[in-house]
């Protein structure tokens, strides 16, 4: 979609898990694409008007890509483009790319944003860092977790202390870092925000957890057998080399966290 027009929009229903914007389909024709970007679970693009296209895939939505001639038809404007009954929303871009956005459940969201509402969205605006930022280390985590009584556990879900994690990899990087998930958030750092070691290895784990997670998308079949380390492994063995501990699950801020009482008792 970089560098491309939207030649044509089609809205195939008035809304996904909220109303489409006023004149969304007249404000986005015309306007070309100038970057895309991510925040979080948003994708951004920037338009040429100005405004920014916001997009956020909820639980079930996906984009499917195909030029014309891939779908048989006579015009980038037919009305069979994105023959899927799920297919809530198609972009006929000038670029001859046909761009439908697929979601059986419609928890979906796209909305349209002058600078001034991108800059004040509520959802945006409090975000913590990018954990798989250049920036992001042990001194970025440690600064967020300052002074914070809750448990580490629940300062990493939280967004404002770092944006994206879920409760999957919140609990695959304790792991990995040989964290209590009910140890003081506080504990990774000094009265002075300054980090300690158990900082650095945590930030170090949240980025080798994530980066591993996008190499078993790319990748599936290599990563298999060796998917999770704790999560949804109750009662089987830690794979922590001569641990010996039995990974338990208990209830933790209403999730389930799964944990080795061995290598992850302190």
């Amino acid at each position: 979609m970089t560098g491309a027009r939207f030649n044509h929009v089609e809205i195939r229903r008035p809304d996904l898990r909220r109303p489409f914007p006023r004149r969304f389909t007249s404000r986005l024709r015309g306007q070309t694409v100038l970057s895309l970007s991510r925040r979080a679970k948003y994708l951004l693009a920037t338009l040429s008007s100005g405004e920014t296209l916001l997009v956020h895939l909820g639980m079930s939505g996906s984009f499917r890509i195909a030029s014309p001639a891939e779908r048989n038809l006579p015009s980038p404007t037919d009305d069979s483009v994105g023959s899927d009954r799920h297919d809530h929303v198609v972009f006929h871009m000038s670029s001859g790319a046909t761009v439908a956005y697929n979601d059986p459940r419609r928890f979906g969201v796209m909305d349209l944003l002058s600078p001034v509402a991108l800059a004040n969205h509520s959802s945006l605006s409090g975000l913590g860092p990018e954990p798989l930022a250049q920036e992001f280390d042990g001194a970025t985590l440690a600064k967020s977790c300052k002074g914070k009584k809750t448990s580490l556990k629940a300062a990493l879900m939280d967004q404002r202390v770092v944006a994206g994690l879920g409760n999957i990899y919140v609990c695959e990087a304790l792991h990995r870092a040989a964290l209590s998930p009910r140890r003081r958030a506080s504990t990774i750092a000094t009265p002075s925000g300054a980090p300690r070691e158990s900082a650095h290895r945590l930030a170090s784990a949240i980025r080798q957890v994530l980066t591993a997670a996008i190499g078993r998308t790319l990748d599936p079949a290599s990563y298999r057998a060796s998917r999770f380390r704790v999560y949804d492994r109750e009662g089987q063995p830690c794979r922590r080399a001569r641990c010996g501990g039995v990974i338990r699950r208990w209830t933790q801020a209403g999730r389930a966290t799964f944990y080795c009482p061995v290598c992850q008792a302190r």
